[in-house]
């Protein structure tokens, strides 16, 4: 698999190895989203148990084909529950994916193979099959409220290189 440039030209370490989230630059904080769309899909908590769901459903903003959001920009004007990605909110959300690029430098651990970053490739998230790209059932706008609990899966929340 081809290493970016930066890491073929034996660059100093990548960035995401040696900042914290916090010291990042914006486009690097940018740069370690994936694109997998996972954290884009609704999720449901249960009010007795605190435990988080995810289901197959899509955020109204979330395009299935590029696992990215269709406004991002002013996704939090028109999605007014859209949780912005900050250093403080990647510490707190138990919900992010087992992959994220977010949660993994949080805790010290290395970004898959299959991350852009490391691959140099923005494609790769799709065809290690990360991403939602096929796994959709819809957006949030095609589904009546009480059909969420029937979208619930779990793959969105599983580690699929994990044996």
């Amino acid at each position: 698999m081809p290493k970016p440039e930066a890491v073929r030209r034996g660059a100093a370490e990548p960035f995401w190895r040696t900042k914290t989230l916090e010291a990042m630059t914006p486009a690097e904080w940018e740069s370690l989203c994936d694109g997998c769309g996972r954290c884009c899909l609704l999720k449901l908590e249960d009010e007795d148990t605190g435990e988080v769901h995810h289901t197959d459903i899509g955020c109204t903003l979330l395009d299935g084909l590029t696992c990215r959001c269709r406004d991002y920009v002013h996704r939090q004007k028109r999605v007014p529950d859209c949780v912005r990605l900050t250093p403080e909110a990647v510490r707190s959300i138990a919900w992010l994916p087992q992959t994220c690029a977010y949660r993994l430098v949080r805790d010290g651990e290395p970004l898959y193979p299959w991350h852009p970053l490391v691959s140099g490739r923005a494609a790769s998230v799709h065809e290690a099959g990360i991403s939602v790209r096929g796994r959709l059932s819809g957006n949030e706008e095609e589904f009546l409220e009480e059909e969420y609990p029937d979208r619930i899966v779990d793959w969105p929340a599983l580690d699929p290189q994990a044996d």
